[in-house]
């Protein structure tokens, strides 16, 4: 007999979060094939992945909504998504709608509270304290489990970037980081507060996001104590999945790279949230983090992003890289990325379901590594060139 388990998503009505519920009604009743599904590729064919048709999706937001009505949207203002595939699947977003409770709105950033608030009032429960943030959020996620029968639960955060969140000396050990909540001390932001109480309710996590969530030593704590794996951070879909491509060329080639610039624009939510410096500077970070481990030098680099509205969920990467060849020859590469951003991470977070769930099966506990592949911030590993990332992916699913 299949297992049921239970997809809860963080930001659900986004144009991540709605895309992906889509894909996994389409992908169980075979309205659609796994093109863009890492765990589909024929390497892992004999792995024992839970199917799509064995998952149920629900999920926290900010907005009032549907699922059916946010990929409707996404539909008419992206030019994206298939009319006639998100009539075929209209019956299981509505079902899985009445799963996503109100966000817990507590230390939330401004440019997060604007952009979900600008089409109406914030859907949204006030709470006391970070404690009592944990506590509500696990609740939901325990009467989401036993309403539905599930075997499991996987956290995904799929919520709108935050600002950095700087760490101390309380987020390195998990005593620390209970007495500061027991103390109502804001010790960590709203997607960390997501990730304790996941693991708090005996469920994987996994932060897709540039959002600190359980990216701290405190937290790796916690889930190896509850026995449960975690990923993150800041999913690779774009320009700098092409980074990780091209940047071991240029140092297996021993091509001196002068100079790196890349300029990046995109609409929809998220890009409104990235246009708030603050905000910003988390993308940036793990966008430029990448370079100077892969070519063993730090060349001149600049990485913008600029919101503009009309792209709506469509985003562009135009990449300049300046190197010297043989006899000190200066060359150029240029190239251009487009691509439908929730299109793009939607497969992935699919990929990520699956397989945290079959590491719980597995036993595995704290950060998992194999998962390096879909991050630009890995957790636990140095390793940034895709292709080794993917071989680990390979050794563990073998």
């Amino acid at each position: 007999m299949s297992r049921r388990v239970g997809l809860w998503l963080i930001g659900a009505y986004g144009g991540v979060g709605s895309t992906t519920a889509l894909g996994l009604a389409a992908l169980a009743n075979k309205l659609t094939d796994t093109t863009g599904m890492v765990t589909a590729l024929a390497d892992f064919a004999a792995t024992d992945f839970d199917e799509p048709a064995s998952f149920v999706v629900g999920g926290h937001d900010l907005r009032s909504t549907t699922f059916l009505a946010a990929a409707t949207e996404l539909h008419e203002n992206a030019n994206v998504l298939s009319e006639r595939l998100i009539d075929a699947c209209a019956d299981e977003l509505l079902s899985w709608s009445d799963n996503v409770q109100p966000g817990v709105l507590f230390g939330v950033n401004a440019a997060i509270v604007a952009a979900n608030s600008e089409r109406g009032a914030l859907w949204s429960r006030e709470v006391e304290s970070s404690m009592h943030a944990i506590e509500m959020i696990r609740s939901d996620l325990e009467s989401f489990r036993e309403r539905h029968s599930l075997d499991a639960v996987v956290v995904v955060n799929v919520a709108s970037t935050e600002p950095p969140f700087p760490l101390s000396k309380v987020h390195q050990k998990l005593d620390s980081v209970l007495s500061a909540l027991e103390d109502n001390d804001p010790a960590l932001p709203t997607s960390s507060l997501y990730a304790w109480a996941a693991v708090q309710a005996g469920c994987p996590y996994v932060n897709i996001t540039p959002s600190l969530g359980g990216s701290f030593p405190a937290f790796e704590e916690h889930a190896r104590q509850h026995r449960l794996p975690h990923a993150g951070q800041d999913l690779k879909t774009g320009e700098t999945l092409i980074k990780s491509v091209l940047a071991p060329m240029f140092a297996m080639r021993n091509l001196k790279v002068l100079s790196w610039v890349g300029h990046n624009i995109l609409g929809n939510r998220d890009g409104q949230v990235l246009a708030d410096p603050a905000n910003k500077s988390s993308k940036i970070r793990t966008k430029d983090a990448l370079l100077a481990d892969m070519l063993g030098y730090k060349p001149q680099a600049h990485t913008s992003i600029e919101y503009i509205a009309s792209l709506d969920d469509w985003k562009t990467a135009w990449d300049h890289i300046h190197f010297s060849g043989f006899l000190d020859t200066k060359m150029t590469m240029q190239f251009t990325w487009q691509g439908c951003d929730s299109v793009l991470a939607a497969p992935l977070v699919i990929d990520l379901a699956r397989l945290l769930l079959l590491a719980q099966r597995r036993g595995d506990s704290g950060a998992l590594p194999p998962t390096a592949c879909f991050f630009k911030s890995p957790l636990g590993v140095s390793e940034h060139e895709l292709s080794g990332q993917f071989l680990e992916l390979v050794k563990y699913l073998s």
